[in-house]
């Protein structure tokens, strides 16, 4: 071959290979988009804002490549850009805080962004070809990596897929989002610690979204792990973790600390002295096992489980009235006690219609009055789906569009009432109704997709195809939502029923269930969702595999190898009781009975079905009902968990202090201090009973004399037998759920 054949050889190879990364031609889609969002420019606060910042609006995280075009070449008339002389470009010289710029300075002139964005303006700033390829997929890796101290820092690399079976790495173009605070992540994507924790960062290119997990575990050198002894396999999978931590579970707690917790969590209630006692006293090794079940078994229990019900499903008697209220909660209850399926429970309310009296399911539509709130609840409650955010715009931290949310919300648009009778005074408020309603469906009636100005096409969440409009939606939707295939119901309401007993949700929120938001241990949430099914949707079922776990038993005491955890499950977590379990406490250790507005004398906050059985401004609530207020208990107006607040406040402190609703209950005469005054018993009696009645344990020996020298040197017993109940009540181990 000659000279010449050679370099003809050598140039056309070289003009066949692909052009280098440096050398490819800017996509405005693939690269400025990206760039767009790797500065925080299309995120909420700035201008991907609803009504954009400072005049100039883009899509939020870029879901509208196409209006972003337009807005940064055409808008304004296209001031923005500048092809003649790019360094110029309004663009750039924000983005640089070359000129005063709110948002600050994004990325420097010698970065890639600034690079990237300078070459797009200064071939011609145009709109990327018809046959340009698209992002199909992202790849991260690692996807989870645990790091031993000190090395507390993990280098991600990313990869991009497109249309056209290309591949690039756009490590240094992905946004990278730790959960924690704590963590710091680069704009290459080293992620560093400074301190062991566990997080799960976020990372994000153009429309892809991928989780990464991180554990920065101290290296304890001295180590050793303990070998607990596994009830089930939750704690097999509890320890599997734990030991990868390098960290050891607390030991089993006591006698009196199970019994307190297990009698808070299953019934809202404390034991009574003799209850107490018996159980700390009994020999028998299986005791805890034998007073779940025997627990479970007791009214006390629906009573308590069905407030958690009733707080997601919103019964209150604004838009129930005082009668849908007793007879929802009451159904509610009695699902409870006779173990109904969890499945046939909400089945059986999706597909509730008629009288709101006759059918007390059928409640849970007339306090949700619109498609929108019925598909927000119904995604929320039965899927731990929060689609709020897809309302206006597609998810920005999920895969929902506002397609999907408006064709899920299309599901409910048939929903009708019939008003026959209402019979509230206040005739100004539209949202207020007394009276029984009828629920039924009607035979049109569609929702509006507001990006397409159409009917939504009714579907289900994660389907693609539309339900035949001649099927009834609410029967169609039941099977679905409850169905085998529909595995995500199962594992929702499994980790449900886990933070009610833990405290915390393997998922957590338990209403958040999406690819970002990983659960601290994804195995055991699977074991468990199939415990629950198998069992037949059985809740009990799955409390009991719950309580007798020893991750459930374990001594909220930490020790010096997990003192820090929060999240899995190393030793119980400390947590304010419940309102209602705090009045109901109270009420309990003074043998005292309360009052609320509406109910008879004696009875129980957790028997409470509604929220205010008479209407605030109709009446002067108790002060029983106000205590409730103060410490938590919601106003039913939103379906979630968080509404009820078990923080700690300074109003919680007077009203346990000097609060009208415990001085009455020590001031009632008929009460427990009375009682065993009148009985003539000795100072340690008197104490014992208190102790054993508050904290199901007797005093220390330290308690027992200085509390028995406070009531042998007063003058008034009465007075003295006050301040002692008044400080057991106002210690942390009665007020904590330990």
């Amino acid at each position: 071959m000659t000279m010449t054949a050679r370099w003809i050889t050598a140039l056309l190879l070289v003009l066949c290979l692909p052009l280098p990364a440096e050398e490819r031609p800017v996509s405005f889609r693939n690269d400025v988009m990206a760039v767009l969002a790797k500065g925080g420019c299309n995120s909420g606060p700035c201008h991907g804002n609803a009504n954009g910042k400072a005049g100039f609006k883009i899509s939020l995280r870029g879901e509208d490549p196409e209006y972003d075009y337009n807005s940064l070449v055409r808008d304004m008339f296209g001031r923005r850009i500048n092809t003649a002389t790019p360094g110029e470009s309004l663009l750039l010289l924000k983005a640089t805080a070359t000129v005063a710029h709110e948002g600050g300075k994004r990325f420097d002139h010698d970065s890639l962004e600034y690079e990237i964005l300078k070459k797009w303006i200064a071939a011609g700033a145009e709109p990327d070809p018809e046959n340009t390829p698209t992002v199909t997929e992202m790849q991260v890796t690692p996807r989870s990596r645990v790091l031993l101290e000190p090395d507390f820092a993990a280098q991600l690399s990313v990869t991009a897929g497109f249309s056209d079976g290309s591949k690039r790495d756009i490590t240094r173009l992905a946004v990278y989002e730790p959960a924690s605070l704590a963590m710091k992540a680069s704009p290459g994507g080293l992620i560093t610690a400074e301190n062991p924790g566990e997080t799960t960062v976020m990372v994000r290119y153009l429309n892809q979204h991928q989780p990464v997990h991180l554990a920065f575990v101290p290296a304890r050198p001295d180590f050793k792990w303990s070998s607990p002894r596994a009830n089930s396999y939750v704690d097999r999978h509890i320890d599997a973790k734990l030991r990868t931590l390098r960290m050891n579970p607390s030991a089993v707690t006591g006698d009196h600390q199970f019994l307190r917790r297990a009698y808070l969590d299953l019934l809202g209630v404390l034991p009574t002295a003799g209850e107490a006692r018996a159980f700390v006293l009994s020999p028998d090794k299986k005791k805890r096992q034998r007073l779940i079940r025997e627990l479970l078994d007791r009214p006390e229990f629906a009573e308590h489980w069905a407030t958690k019900w009733a707080d997601l499903l919103r019964i209150e008697e604004k838009a129930l009235d005082r009668k849908g209220v007793e007879l929802f909660h009451r159904w509610i209850r009695e699902s409870i006690a006779d173990n109904k399926p969890v499945d046939q429970f909400v089945r059986e309310i999706i597909t509730a219609r008629g009288s709101t009296y006759q059918n007390p399911p059928a409640n849970f539509y007339r306090s949700a009055r619109t498609p929108i709130t019925r598909a927000e609840t119904a995604a929320q409650v039965f899927l731990g789906t929060r689609l709020q955010c897809a309302q206006c715009h597609n998810h920005p931290f999920d895969k929902w569009t506002q397609d999907d949310y408006y064709d899920w919300a299309g599901l409910f648009a048939r929903i009708d009432y019939k008003v026959l009778e209402n019979r509230y005074r206040d005739g100004l408020d539209k949202h207020a109704f007394e009276g029984e309603q009828i629920v039924f469906t009607a035979m049109k009636g569609e929702v509006k997709n507001p990006r397409i100005g159409k009917d939504s096409s009714p579907r289900f969440l994660g389907r693609t195809e539309p339900i035949d409009d001649d099927q009834d939606r609410l029967q169609e939707l039941a099977a679905w939502l409850t169905g085998p295939e529909n595995r995500l119901f199962a594992r929702v309401q499994a980790n449900r029923i886990w933070y009610h007993l833990m405290g915390r949700g393997i998922v957590d929120p338990i209403d958040d269930f999406r690819a970002t938001n990983l659960p601290s241990h994804p195995e055991l949430l699977e074991e468990l969702t199939a415990d629950f099914v198998g069992s037949g949707y059985s809740l009990k079922h799955l409390v009991q595999v719950i309580m007798n776990s020893r991750a459930y038993q374990t001594s909220a005491l930490p020790n010096d190898t997990n003192a820090d955890d929060v999240i899995n499950y190393s030793h119980a977590q400390v947590r304010r009781i419940d309102a209602e379990e705090m009045l109901d406490a109270l009420s309990h250790v003074t043998g005292a009975p309360l009052e609320f507005d509406g109910y008879p004398e004696g009875f129980r906050a957790g028997q409470i079905p509604g929220v205010h059985a008479v209407a605030i401004r109709r009446s002067q609530i108790t002060d029983a009902d106000k205590f409730l207020q103060v410490f938590g208990k919601p106003e039913r107006l939103l379906a979630t968990e968080e509404e009820r607040s078990c923080t700690t406040n300074l109003g919680q402190a007077f009203q346990l202090m000097t609060g009208p609703a415990l001085t009455e209950l020590l001031n009632n005469k008929n009460g427990r201090l009375d009682r065993m005054l009148a009985a003539g018993k000795t100072s340690g009696e008197m104490l014992d009973e208190l102790y054993w009645t508050a904290l199901a344990r007797p005093p220390s020996i330290a308690e027992n004399a200085a509390f028995s020298r406070h009531l042998e040197q007063a003058i008034d017993k009465r007075a003295a037998l006050e301040d002692i109940t008044w400080a057991i009540v106002n210690s942390k181990e009665f007020v904590m759920r330990h």
